[in-house]
């Protein structure tokens, strides 16, 4: 884990170091948000999947780093006041508080782009793979996924949505970069379907407990340990999977989804111990 961890940092530094950019304040806020914080959940996911399926974890930290801008751009802009209005992010003051709404949305945008133009330069894997992980990201985090959840969400606050919306909110907001993670570690790996359809159900999966365990923590969590605001659901009255259910109820969904996250890796065989492990970790997780 230790390893994957420096890897990417590494990898990420590298990337935003001399991005071209025509005033150095955009870039320095990109590198504000991306370097030196979060879990790396994303881009471990893809460098594992190439792992596990007998892939070189190298060839594939491009991509995973790209899925990593791709999840950072959304965070800048989900804590813009016109999102969910969130002054602290990874332990550190949100990036519109520190440089402005203005350059904090273009700092988005410009992670964004720059996510694909790391994948369309990667010099590891084959034209063919460049072009399928592209596809997959950008489907995985537009209109037909995190955006489209994100637009849900939005349209969610102040009302009492059924549990139905809320996963269908969820596996557009949370999964679907997830399972783009994934299947791109796959594609790096030359994985066949059933790889593919293995890793896209664990994806789902693990993206529905990890929202939950969210929502759990925004109850229940240590602002100081998840260094962002707690109670900020119940703020937006948004409905979650602890408001519909209580945390116990969601506390057992979460364990659910979990089972079948791991569950959906036994027909790749003996090479997802790390997978099944991550997934447990993250189900107990304090931050």
């Amino acid at each position: 884990m230790n390893n994957k961890l420096q890897m990417i940092e590494n990898r990420l530094d590298e990337l935003t170091a001399s991005c071209g950019a025509l005033h150095p304040t955009v870039c320095d806020a990109m590198r504000y948000s991306l370097l030196d914080a979060g879990k790396r959940v994303r881009p471990v996911f893809t460098l594992s999947f190439c792992e596990a399926l007998g892939g070189d974890a190298e060839s594939a930290l491009d991509f995973a780093c790209a899925v990593e801008m791709v999840h950072t751009y959304s965070l800048i802009h989900d804590d813009l006041p016109c999102m969910d209005d969130d002054d602290m992010r990874r332990g550190k003051p949100s990036c519109h508080k520190v440089y402005g709404e203005a350059v904090a949305l273009l700092a988005g945008d410009a992670l964004l782009t720059l996510a694909f133009g790391t994948i369309a330069q990667c010099k590891t894997v084959s034209a063919d793979k460049i072009a399928a992980a592209a596809a997959e990201l950008a489907r995985l985090s537009g209109a037909a996924g995190m955006v489209g959840g994100q637009v849900i969400d939005l349209d969610s606050e102040g009302k009492s949505v059924p549990i139905e919306t809320l996963r269908v909110l969820d596996a557009g907001k949370t999964c679907a970069l997830i399972e783009a993670a994934c299947v791109l570690g796959c594609i790096c790996a030359d994985a066949d379907e059933a790889a593919l359809s293995a890793a896209r159900k664990y994806a789902s999966g693990v993206g529905m407990a990890f929202q939950i365990v969210d929502d759990i923590l925004d109850v229940t969590g240590d602002e100081a340990i998840l260094g962002k605001p707690v109670e900020s659901d119940a703020g937006n009255n948004k409905s979650t999977y602890v408001s519909l259910m209580g945390i116990e109820g969601a506390s057992a969904e979460a364990r659910r989804y979990t089972q079948e996250a791991t569950a959906a890796l036994d027909v790749l065989g003996g090479e997802c111990e790390f997978l099944k492990d991550f997934a447990q970790k993250l189900l107990y997780r304090i931050s």
